[in-house]
């Protein structure tokens, strides 16, 4: 494999697939899944999408929130750490992984959410991208199964192929989510630019006196 690539196939402080755990979750994903990649990214996305549930509510600024092996034992967690468990997934197979950041504009969420962030434009979004035949394909396993059926959406599908990023319209015709900005790609997650983003996009969320972190909540349970 190119050699420009070995940055995208290491293990880091999140992308932690040194970790037994992350390695024992990848290798039970694959049991009977032919060995290619695509079947291989195939199998990790569909499991990174509904195996942990989305969950925007439980956010934190601490970092260790942020790492494939805290997701894991979590079970729930927002865009940005299900991508980096897929993308730690599929290094640990031996698959280049690199983060993606965008803003978004999402236009089917719950009311309380919205009251929470005061905005409908969610910053620093996260998904992935892997390197498959020769490409890098983008791919985004945050919004699980059950959660885009209350949703009144299909699950988002990923052929290892195509791009896939969130469904544009939902079943109904209405939209649903906006790219507004991209931020572009890493290799290990920006911790530091990914709160200075937050931070200024939310400042209520980290005022001393009014703090709304944490807010316990179910995104499921809200729809």
């Amino acid at each position: 494999m190119n050699e420009a690539l070995n940055e995208y196939l290491v293990t880091s402080e999140f992308f932690d697939y040194d970790k037994s755990s992350v390695q024992q979750w990848t290798n039970q994903v694959l049991v009977g899944v032919p060995n290619n990649a695509i079947d291989i990214a195939k199998a990790l996305f569909l499991a990174s999408r509904d195996e942990i549930s989305y969950n925007p509510y439980v956010f934190s600024s601490d970092y260790k929130t942020l790492s494939a092996s805290y997701i894991l034992e979590a079970k729930e967690s927002y865009c940005i750490p299900k991508a980096v468990l897929l993308g730690a997934a599929a290094r640990y197979k031996g698959i280049p992984s690199r983060l993606g950041l965008a803003d978004v504009k999402n236009h089917l969420s719950s009311p309380r959410l919205i009251q929470w962030l005061r905005s409908d434009i969610f910053r620093m979004h996260g998904y992935i991208e892997l390197y498959l035949n020769g490409k890098w394909v983008k791919a985004t396993p945050a919004f699980n199964k059950r959660l885009c059926q209350r949703m009144n959406l299909e699950p988002l599908a990923f052929d290892g192929i195509n791009d896939a990023v969130f469904q544009a319209y939902a079943s109904d015709g209405s939209q649903q989510m906006e790219y507004i900005k991209e931020h572009g790609e890493f290799s290990d997650v920006p911790v530091d630019f990914i709160m200075k983003g937050i931070t200024s996009a939310y400042p209520h969320l980290f005022d001393s006196e009014a703090s709304l972190l944490p807010l316990s909540g179910n995104l499921e349970a809200e729809l």
